[in-house]
C-alpha cells in the first residue's frame, strides 16, 4: 500500500474516531461469512458502525487524536473490528446479545465510553450496564414527574369526594 492511501485511510479512521461518542475493539476474525454478515446486519439495525482496520493504521489515528489513548495500544493485537456508537452501551449489548446464540466471536478486546477506557472480555457486564445519556434523562424527568403526578391525583381525587358529598348532602333535602 502506498503512503498516501495510508495517509488517507488514517484520516478517515480518526474522521470517524471524531465522529462518535464511543468506539469498542473487537476480536472478529474467526466469524464465518454468515455469522459476519447477521454481525453487520445487527449493527446497522443498532445504528452502530462497523469497520474493520489494520492495528497500525488504528494506533496512528488514535495518535492524531486530542487526548490519551495508550491504554487501549495493548489491545491492537491481531485482527480489530471497531464499532463505533452514539451510544456508550448499544454495542455491549449488541456483543451479548450476539454470544447469546451460542457463539464464542466476538470477542471484546477493549473499549472507550465517556472518556474511560475498558479493557477486556470481563468488561463486557460492566459496558452493558452503563446507562445511556437518554436513559439517564428520562430517569431524572421520572422521578421529576413522580411527586407532581401525586399532588395532581391528590387534588383530583380530593375534589371528586367532595363534589360527591355535597351532591348527597343536595338530594337529601
Amino acid at each position: 500500500m502506498k503512503k498516501e492511501d495510508k495517509a488517507l485511510i488514517i484520516k478517515q479512521i480518526a474522521d470517524t474516531l471524531k465522529e462518535y461518542s464511543c468506539f469498542y475493539l473487537a476480536e472478529t476474525a474467526g466469524l464465518d461469512a454468515e455469522a459476519t454478515s447477521n454481525l453487520r446486519r445487527e449493527c446497522f439495525k443498532d445504528d452502530i458502525k462497523l469497520m474493520v482496520v489494520k492495528n497500525t493504521l488504528l494506533h496512528k489515528a488514535l495518535e492524531t487524536l486530542d487526548g490519551d489513548y495508550s491504554e487501549i495500544y495493548s489491545a491492537l493485537k491481531g485482527s480489530t473490528s471497531i464499532l463505533f456508537s452514539n451510544t456508550g452501551n448499544a454495542p455491549a449489548k449488541l456483543l451479548k446479545r450476539v454470544k447469546k446464540d451460542g457463539q464464542t466471536l466476538p470477542v471484546l478486546k477493549a473499549a472507550y465510553v465517556e472518556e474511560t477506557f475498558y479493557i477486556g472480555e470481563d468488561q463486557l457486564e460492566t459496558l452493558s450496564n452503563i446507562k445511556s445519556k437518554n436513559e439517564l434523562i428520562a430517569d431524572v424527568v421520572a422521578l421529576l414527574q413522580s411527586p407532581a403526578k401525586n399532588v395532581v391525583s391528590a387534588l383530583t381525587s380530593g375534589g371528586t369526594k367532595l363534589h360527591g358529598i355535597l351532591e348527597t348532602l343536595s338530594n337529601k333535602e
